[in-house]
């Protein structure tokens, strides 16, 4: 095994890692009612759906009219356009002092449209992909799906438990996103400079910042820092999977991965920033009788 070889080992293994710790932290600090709670609001739902799934493409598309990119860096963008719901999304809201239990929502919700949504429209918007919803699922399931489940289901079960674990959890997952963060960051050093001068470093900018705009104004008063920062966040690990299947060769993967590295460098102490001297804000009780209050898990990276 060569160096790089052990470095990229120990990204996918701190990737992996802080994916299913921080799954198992929210499930133990969340009910399912407190999750699904925030979803209710139908006019808060479709905002989203509508930044994600339209305006954010649209923003995509707009940039490579504006930017002249090759073509591999405009179907790399096209790509992250499209994939929405990322695992890093309650880690970040946990960061900015948001309604964690809406971000976990949010990232649900847009994680089911995503397996949904990738296959049929990119074949129209990129001709000649072909997109395996099972392939951008298993993994998802698997990583984030059922370690949020096992989390809420020992909660229910073992709710002194669940607030023991919880904290080991978080720091866990903290620990293993500062890991991604610096080899990831290491490994992408050459895939940086190489952008360099092709326009892709901006472009990703404009649409890092361009998609946090969208969220931010369309989430209102109430959470715009969590619409702002799930909008923002693509799902990196959806769009990984359709670039290695139809553009292996290309420089679209490798836009995709520092574009991975990007959206945290930026979104990590944006969230921060607007989570500093602001208090987490609780979801709604679900038992006007006796409500559970929120157990809240570390900030990230404290």
């Amino acid at each position: 095994m060569t160096l790089i070889e052990f470095f990229e080992a120990i990204a996918k293994l701190s990737g992996v890692l802080f994916v299913v710790a921080s799954m198992l932290a929210m499930g133990l600090s969340l009910t399912m009612a407190q999750i699904l709670q925030p979803l209710k609001n139908i006019r808060l739902v479709v905002l989203a759906l509508l930044a994600n799934f339209v305006l954010v493409p649209l923003l995509a598309y707009g940039i490579t009219l504006i930017i002249p990119l090759e073509q591999s860096l405009k179907v790399g963008l096209i790509v992250l356009s499209t994939a929405a719901g990322a695992p890093f999304l309650p880690k970040l809201v946990q960061g900015a002092k948001g309604n964690v239990a809406f971000g976990v929502g949010l990232m649900v919700l847009l994680m089911v449209v995503t397996i949904g949504y990738m296959p049929l429209v990119l074949p129209f918007l990129l001709p000649g992909v072909q997109v395996n919803p099972w392939d951008i699922a298993q993994s998802l399931i698997v990583l984030m799906l059922i370690p949020l489940a096992l989390g809420l289901l020992f909660k229910a079960h073992s709710p002194d438990s669940a607030a023991h674990w919880q904290p080991v959890m978080a720091k866990i997952s903290s620990l293993a996103i500062l890991i991604l963060l610096v080899v990831g960051l290491g490994l992408n050093v050459s895939n940086i400079l190489a952008l360099i001068g092709t326009g892709g470093i901006v472009a990703l900018l404009l649409f890092i910042v361009g998609s946090f705009v969208i969220g931010f104004f369309l989430g209102g008063r109430a959470q715009r820092n969590v619409m702002g920062l799930g909008t923002a966040q693509r799902n990196v690990s959806a769009a990984i999977v359709v670039a290695a299947q139809n553009f292996s060769g290309t420089n679209t993967l490798s836009f995709v991965l520092v574009a991975a590295i990007l959206l945290l460098l930026i979104l990590l102490p944006t969230a921060r920033r607007l989570g500093a001297g602001r208090e987490t804000t609780p979801p709604a009780p679900t038992n006007t009788q006796n409500p559970e209050p929120l157990s809240t898990p570390d900030a990230v990276l404290k």
